[in-house]
C-alpha cells in the first residue's frame, strides 16, 4: 500500500499556497517575463461545476504552472460570468432571487476551484454581477456612446417567446433560441445596438494571432466580406414608364450579370415598399408583410426553402441597358443585408432561378461557360465566365466585366464600387432583469441624455422586483428605480428600464483582473499595457463569433478612445475538446452533467486533473467514463513511492538515459497542449525507472516534470526531499542533447522497395558495414541469390535498399 494519502497532503498544500500567497502575483516585478493565462470564466448558472468545466480548467491550470516553471511571471486569475439569462433562468427554476442562488453558486464554485488546487490569484477575483464591476461594464457603454457607436433604434428584432427577450443574431442558431431551443419570432422594438460593423474590416484582420484557423474562418464568415457594385435603379411611372423621381440601390457581386437582370425584388421590411405598391395590389401586399414578419432571417435565407413573392405593380429601368423590369416583394431578401433590394437574375443565380421558374418571369442568359454552352433549362449557371447579349462588353471575361461595367455606371452617375458585410450592429438590450442597467436617462426636455461617470453605479434594485419574464423588463415596474432627475436640467426624467446582454460583461472583463482593486478606473493605462493582451486565452470554440468576436470589438474600440495601447486581446488561442455523456453535450440545463466531487473525494485532485487529461487529446474531448481513473490512482502511487524510497542506482546510463528522454518527451508534449502523452510518459519513466531505481538529484528533476500536472502529489516530495521553498518557485528542468542519443538503432532492409527484415546495430554504423550486414541477413539473402545487385542505397540510421534485377 502507497504511502501517499491524497486528501491530508492537497488539504495542507492549498493551505499552505494560500498562507504564502505564493501565487499572487506582483505586477511590479520586471525581473521575469509576463505571462497572462486566462481560462475563459464560469457562468455561475447551475449550482456546482461539472466535468466539463474541469476539463477547460485544469489542463489551463497545468499551462500556467508550466510557464511559471519555465521562468515567467505568471498571472492566473479568476472570477465569474454571473449576469444574465443562464443565472436568471436557474433562479426561477428554484423559486429563488438571482442575487441570492447566483451568490450561493459562486460560493461553492469557489470551493471546488480551490479544491482543484489552481495557482488562481484570488485577490484579483471578479464577479460581473457586483456593482463593483457592473459600474465599470456601464463605464465602458458610455465610452462607446459618447464616440458614436451606441445608439438606439427601432428595428425588426429575434424574440424568444420562452426567454421573453430579444436576442442577438448571434444567439439565434437555425431559427432556434440557442439556449432554451424555443422557436424565435421577429418583433419590432425600440433597442440598443453597438456598431461593431464600423470595425468589420479591422476585425478581419488577424495578423499576429495565434488562433486556430478554424475559429478565423468562422469570424470571417460570419464578417461576410463582399466586394461588388452598388447599383442605382429608377422608377418609372407604371402608366407612362417615364421616372418618377425615386430611385433604389442594390448591392451585387456579379456586375457582369446586370444585363440579364429581368426584375427587382425588395425585402417586405423596405422603406420604399408602401411608396412604390399600386393600388391594385396594396391589399396582397400588407398580407404578404404580416406573414413574413413572423419568420426569422435565418428561416427566410434557409436554403432549399421554397421561394415566395408578390408583385408590386411598380417597374424600375435597368441603368445598363435601359430596360424596365418589374418589381416584387419577396421575403428571400433581407433588409438586415445590403440595401434590402437585389436585382434578380435568375440565368445566372439559384434563388431568383427559382423564383423565376415559379413566377414565370423571364430568364435571359448573359454569361456563357468558358468552356461548352449555356444551358439553363434546368438550373442557373452560377460560375464565371465569358459575356454575350451584353453589347458593347460581349466577349469580356466575367472578371474584366465587373469591373469595367461598373466604371460605366461610376461615369453615368449611376452606380459605384462597394464593399458590403453581412455583419450586423450588436444588439445589446435585453427585457430582463439580471443584467447590467442601461445607463441613460430620458428627459421630455433633454431627449436621451446619459447618466455622468461620478454618478455610477447605476444600482440594479434587489428589493420589491418581480424579475420573473413577462416580455417587458421588469424594471418598468419599478417605479423607485424608473423615476429620478435629468442629469442636464434637474427635471424629472425616466430611467433606461432595459439591461445589457450580459456579453458586455464579458467583453472587457480581462481588462479588469489585473486592476480588480482598482476602485478610480475601470483599468489603469500603464498596468494594463504592460499585462495585456492576454498571453494565453482558453476556452471553447462555441464562443468564436459572440464572445471571441465582441471582445475584439470593444478591445479595438478602447484603444482608439486612447484608454489602451494594444489592438487585439488574446495574443494565443487555444480551444479545449468537447465532454460529453452518452453522446450528448453536457449542460446545466439538460440536466446531464457529471460531478467531479465524489472523484475528487475519493482519489485526489491530482489523480482527477491527470485522468481528465490523460483521456485523449485536449482539443478532442471525448463521451466520459471513469473506468480508467483507478489505473491513474496506481500511477500516483507508485511515482510517490519511487521518489520516497531511498536506493542505490542498479543502472545509471539507463537511468540518466530515460531520465533526458523523458525531459524532451514531456517538455515538447506539454508545449503541443498534449497532456494526454506527456501523463503516458511519465507512466513509462517510472515503469522504467522502478528497475533501474533513482538517486536523489534525478528525483529532484522528475518532480519538477510531474509538478504542473499533479501539484500538491509534486509539492509532497519536494519537500521530503529536503527542498525548503515551493516546487513551483524552482526552474523546469532541459534535456542533454547527447544523452538522448540511442547507442543502438533498428535499421530498416528494403529489396527493392519493400520491407524484408530489420536489424539492430551500433548508433554509428558506417555505411559499408550497414549494407553488409543486411545482405548477410538470411531473411534478405534469398531475394537477392540469382539477382544482379543494381544499386544499395543506406540512409543512415534508418534503411538499406538494395535494388536487384
Amino acid at each position: 500500500m502507497s504511502l501517499y494519502n491524497a486528501s491530508v497532503a492537497e488539504e495542507k498544500w492549498q493551505k499552505k499556497w494560500e498562507e504564502d500567497g505564493l501565487y499572487k502575483t506582483d505586477f511590479k516585478d520586471d525581473s521575469r517575463e509576463k505571462y497572462y493565462n486566462l481560462v475563459m470564466f464560469p457562468y455561475p448558472s447551475g449550482d456546482k461545476l461539472h466535468i466539463g468545466h474541469w476539463y477547460n480548467f485544469a489542463p489551463a491550470d497545468s499551462w500556467g504552472r508550466y510557464m511559471r516553471l519555465k521562468g515567467y511571471n505568471v498571472f492566473e486569475p479568476i472570477g465569474y460570468d454571473s449576469f444574465g439569462l443562464p443565472a436568471e433562468n436557474y433562479a426561477i427554476k428554484h423559486g429563488v432571487h438571482p442575487a441570492e442562488s447566483t451568490q450561493k453558486n459562486i460560493g461553492h464554485m469557489r470551493k471546488q476551484l480551490k479544491a482543484m488546487g489552481s495557482m488562481y490569484n484570488w485577490d484579483m477575483e471578479i464577479n460581473t454581477s457586483s456593482p463593483e464591476y457592473y459600474k465599470w461594464t456601464q463605464w465602458v457603454f458610455l465610452q462607446l456612446y459618447k464616440n458614436g457607436l451606441a445608439y438606439k433604434k427601432k428595428s425588426p428584432v429575434n424574440w424568444c417567446p420562452n426567454c421573453q427577450t430579444v436576442l442577438a443574431n448571434e444567439q439565434v442558431s437555425d431559427g432556434r433560441c440557442e439556449r432554451c431551443d424555443a422557436e424565435v419570432t421577429k418583433k419590432n422594438l425600440s433597442q440598443w445596438f453597438f456598431k461593431i460593423r464600423d470595425y468589420a474590416e479591422r476585425l478581419l484582420n488577424f495578423e499576429g494571432l495565434t488562433w486556430p484557423e478554424k475559429t478565423k474562418l468562422m469570424q470571417e464568415h460570419w464578417i461576410g466580406k463582399s466586394i461588388g457594385s452598388e447599383v442605382v435603379f429608377d422608377f418609372v411611372d407604371p402608366e407612362t414608364k417615364k421616372p418618377t423621381g425615386k430611385s433604389v440601390k442594390v448591392f451585387t457581386t456579379r456586375a457582369d450579370t446586370l444585363f440579364g437582370a429581368t426584375y427587382m425584388v425588395l425585402a417586405p421590411e423596405h422603406e420604399l415598399v408602401p411608396e412604390i405598391t399600386t393600388d391594385q395590389y396594396k391589399e396582397n401586399i400588407s398580407d404578404y408583410i404580416e406573414k413574413a414578419k413572423k419568420e426569422t432571417d435565418i428561416n427566410r435565407s434557409a436554403e432549399g426553402r421554397e421561394k415566395t413573392g408578390v408583385e408590386t405593380g411598380a417597374f424600375v429601368i435597368n441603368p445598363i441597358n435601359g430596360e424596365i423590369i418589374p418589381v416584387w416583394v419577396a421575403d428571400y431578401v433581407l433588409a438586415s443585408y445590403g440595401t434590402g433590394a437585389v436585382m434578380a437574375v435568375p440565368a445566372h443565380d439559384e434563388r431568383d432561378y427559382a423564383f423565376a421558374r415559379k413566377y414565370e418571369s423571364s430568364i435571359v442568359g448573359v454569361i456563357t461557360p468558358k468552356e461548352g454552352d449555356l444551358d439553363i433549362s434546368v438550373e442557373a449557371f452560377t460560375e464565371d465566365g465569358t459575356l454575350f447579349n451584353s453589347g458593347n462588353f460581349d466577349g469580356q471575361s466575367s472578371e474584366e466585366a465587373r469591373k469595367k461595367i461598373t466604371e460605366r455606371l461610376v461615369k453615368e452617375g449611376k452606380g459605384n464600387f462597394k464593399v458590403q458585410y453581412k455583419l450586423r450592429d450588436w444588439l445589446i438590450s435585453r427585457q430582463r432583469f439580471w443584467g447590467a442597467p442601461i445607463p441613460i436617462v430620458y428627459c421630455d426636455d433633454c431627449g436621451e441624455v446619459p447618466v455622468p461617470e461620478e454618478n455610477l453605479p447605476v444600482v440594479l434594485p434587489l428589493e420589491g422586483v418581480d424579475f420573473k419574464p413577462k416580455g417587458q423588463s421588469p424594471l418598468a415596474a419599478v417605479e423607485s428605480f424608473v423615476n429620478t432627475t435629468c442629469p442636464k436640467c434637474g427635471k424629472p426624467a425616466k430611467r433606461e428600464v432595459d439591461t445589457m446582454d450580459t456579453f458586455v460583461c464579458s467583453s472587457w472583463y480581462f481588462l479588469r483582473y489585473p486592476n480588480a482593486k482598482n476602485e478610480q478606473k475601470a483599468f489603469d493605462k500603464e498596468t494594463t499595457n504592460k499585462w495585456l493582451p492576454v498571453d494565453m486565452y482558453i476556452g471553447g470554440p462555441e464562443h468564436a463569433c459572440m464572445h471571441l468576436l465582441y471582445a475584439r470589438f470593444i478591445n479595438k474600440a478602447l484603444k482608439d478612445f486612447g484608454f489602451i495601447d494594444f489592438e487585439e486581446p488574446f495574443k494565443t488561442l487555444v480551444h479545449q475538446g468537447l465532454i460529453t455523456k452518452d453522446g450528448a453535450k453536457m449542460s446545466k440545463s439538460k440536466g446531464n452533467t457529471v460531478s467531479p466531487d465524489e472523484f475528487v473525494e475519493k482519489y485526489g485532485s491530482d489523480v482527477f486533473r491527470m485522468y481528465l487529461m490523460f483521456m485523449g487529446p485536449f482539443s478532442d474531448g471525448g463521451d466520459w467514463n471513469d473506468g480508467g481513473i483507478k489505473g491513474i490512482a496506481r500511477f500516483v502511487d507508485k511515482f510517490f513511492d519511487l521518489i520516497y524510497t531511498k536506493s542505490e542506482v542498479l543502472d545509471e546510463k539507463l537511468l540518466k538515459k530515460t531520465l533526458h528522454k523523458t525531459i524532451k518527451k514531456v517538455t515538447n508534449d506539454i508545449e503541443k497542449f498534449q497532456f494526454n502523452t506527456a501523463v503516458s510518459a511519465l507512466m513509462e519513466f517510472t515503469n522504467t525507472v522502478t528497475k533501474t531505481r533513482i538517486d536523489e538529484e534525478s528525483k529532484k528533476i522528475a518532480v519538477k516534470l510531474i509538478a504542473p500536472l499533479a501539484p500538491h502529489l509534486a509539492e509532497e516530495l519536494w519537500e521530503t526531499l529536503g527542498q525548503g521553498d515551493s516546487v513551483f518557485n524552482s526552474k523546469w528542468p532541459e534535456y542533454d542533447k547527447e544523452m538522448i542519443v540511442d547507442d543502438t538503432i533498428e535499421i530498416v532492409v528494403q529489396v527493392n522497395g519493400k520491407v524484408r527484415a530489420k536489424f539492430s546495430a551500433d548508433a554509428n554504423i558506417e555505411e559499408k558495414d550497414a549494407i553488409q550486414t543486411a545482405k548477410n541477413d538470411e531473411k534478405v539473402k534469398k531475394y537477392l541469390d540469382g539477382m544482379t545487385v543494381v544499386k544499395e542505397i543506406y540512409v543512415p540510421g534508418k534503411i538499406v535498399n538494395i535494388v536487384v534485377k
